[in-house]
């Protein structure tokens, strides 16, 4: 049963890690040209290598990513982008946060996935040569890098012009 219940995780949090690129990959080319989009951009090639990392996890241990779970979301992270953001043609302040927004909470989501496979599903001796505390620091240093820019795109939305004063 252990091993059925894994399989289902796998995929399912295979098809998330499809938003989540998809999502990082659509922001970063909104931003270009700024030093969000650069940052953005190699967030979203990292994901994009952990994605294939995690597919080759999968492969290893005999598990298919489920291609109706990848479509749906998919197409969820496209429909996200018709949603009412307060401008009919321009990219609005509150897509960017949103955006920014959702996607530090699909890293911190991932940094829980792989740190669920190392203490939780015994993946640390099933596929030893993974890096797992490797993967999770990365998506640390990943929420990390965004976090600044997740702020300030709040307070531009928001019209908070500056960071809370201490005391």
């Amino acid at each position: 049963m252990g091993d059925d219940l894994l399989r289902i995780y796998l995929r399912d949090q295979h098809a998330l890690g499809v938003g989540w690129r998809e999502l990082a990959e659509r922001a970063a080319r909104s931003n270009r040209g700024t030093a969000l989009g650069a940052a953005l951009a190699d967030v979203a090639r990292e994901i994009a290598e952990d994605v294939r990392t995690f597919e080759g996890v999968m492969r290893r241990l005999g598990v298919r990513p489920d291609p109706v779970k990848g479509a749906l979301v998919t197409v969820g992270e496209r429909l996200a982008r018709m949603k009412l953001n307060g401008r009919v043609t321009t990219y609005s302040p509150l897509s960017r946060f949103l955006e920014l927004d959702v996607l530090t909470i699909g890293i911190a989501g991932k940094e829980q996935l792989w740190a669920t496979l190392r203490d939780l599903a015994d993946l640390r001796e099933r596929v030893p040569d993974v890096d797992l505390d490797g993967l999770i620091a990365r998506a640390r240093e990943q929420r990390d890098r965004l976090e600044p820019f997740r702020q300030q795109a709040g307070r531009d939305a928001f019209g908070r012009l500056s960071p809370p004063r201490a005391g």
